[in-house]
């Protein structure tokens, strides 16, 4: 029987078929998200407990969005095995990211199959002593964008150099976002590069940056896209500046030079390999090191180096090969129990 997606619709207009999985039964909760994560999480969690009666066999989340501790809770309320996919990425600060951080933590707390991106992700789960099973696995994200990197068609590459932008985390909202803003506004008025602001489906988040950043000449804001359209952006750019756990993984795999616009992150990996720094959210830090990149070519050229920390693009059939073992030995776990 093949696995059913249920859509959470915490971002409107996600099509499946993007990521080749229109063949899959698929059940919209019709959920967006909110301004109030919790809340969502108490909506996706109300929301899934009725499609889990009678209960499947396993629940697999991924990531750590409101989305996923929602759907997680649920399973855990009525006592169906939770995988994890993307488990044991840690900052140790609950505020940074959050809710993020919290969600993770909550999650990998009680999942039954843990699996980890990396091996500093698993080391984290073992330090915590979850009771789950641990499997370094790589990220799946890293199986899509390697997938959709062939099938992105080039954009004309431009001069002077392009820089894409993305940035959404609700612990820079308002005046993080303005810092971010205002730093940008400081680079386009330098005349070396044009700057694409990808918008994010948050009207909140998308409200304070075109109230910023819409009549800056060189600052383009572009709708928000699609992931092959992102990476098609990001593979042609020649720095990036965003505060996406995403995009913090895609961008050594593409030689992608990154900026990360957060004060930590849970994937220290990218910057271990050199492909990205933590640049936060402050105006001066950010022109600073966005001036030093575009003035020393060589500097920002070491840092497009391909890289691939998060996976090797093979961590969808590691993670299916997992599951299909661990199902197979479900009905004698039952009869010991």
């Amino acid at each position: 029987m093949p696995p059913t997606l249920v859509l959470t619709d915490q971002h409107v207009g996600l099509n499946p078929a993007e990521f080749g999985m229109e063949a899959y039964p698929a059940v919209h909760l019709g959920r967006p998200g909110e301004v109030d994560p919790h809340r969502h999480v108490q909506v996706v969690r109300d929301a899934l407990l009725p499609l889990l009666c009678p209960a499947p066999d396993l629940l697999v989340v991924q990531g750590d969005t409101s989305s996923a501790l929602g759907a997680a809770l649920a399973a855990f309320v009525v006592a169906v095995p939770v995988a994890h996919v993307e488990a044991g990425l840690r900052t140790y600060d609950p505020l940074m990211p959050w809710p993020e951080e919290e969600y993770r933590t909550a999650i990998d707390a009680r999942a039954n199959l843990l699996f980890a991106p990396t091996e500093t992700a698993a080391a984290n789960l073992r330090a915590e002593g979850v009771p789950g099973e641990i499997h370094v696995t790589g990220n799946s994200g890293i199986d899509a964008l390697l997938d959709m990197i062939p099938r992105a068609p080039s954009l004309v590459i431009e001069r002077p150099p392009r820089i894409l932008v993305t940035c959404h985390r609700r612990e820079s909202w308002n005046e993080g976002l303005r810092s971010i803003s205002a730093a940008l506004t400081t680079i386009a008025r330098d005349g070396k590069a044009l700057i694409d602001v990808v918008l994010h489906p948050n009207p909140h988040v998308a409200a304070i940056i075109r109230q910023s950043l819409d009549s800056i000449q060189a600052i383009s804001l572009i709708p928000p896209c699609s992931h092959s359209e992102l990476v098609r952006r990001m593979c042609e750019a020649e720095l990036v500046l965003s505060d996406s756990g995403g995009i913090q993984e895609e961008a050594p795999a593409v030689g992608a030079p990154l900026l990360i616009l957060r004060e930590k992150t849970e994937r220290p990996e990218c910057i271990a390999s050199g492909n990205a720094r933590l640049v936060g959210t402050s105006t001066e830090r950010i022109v600073a090191e966005v001036r030093r990149l575009l003035e020393n070519p060589f500097e920002r050229l070491a840092m497009a180096r391909t890289a691939f920390p998060f996976g090797d693009g093979h961590a969808g059939p590691r993670i299916a090969g997992i599951i299909t073992s661990w199902l197979k030995q479900r009905p004698l776990t039952r009869q010991l129990a």
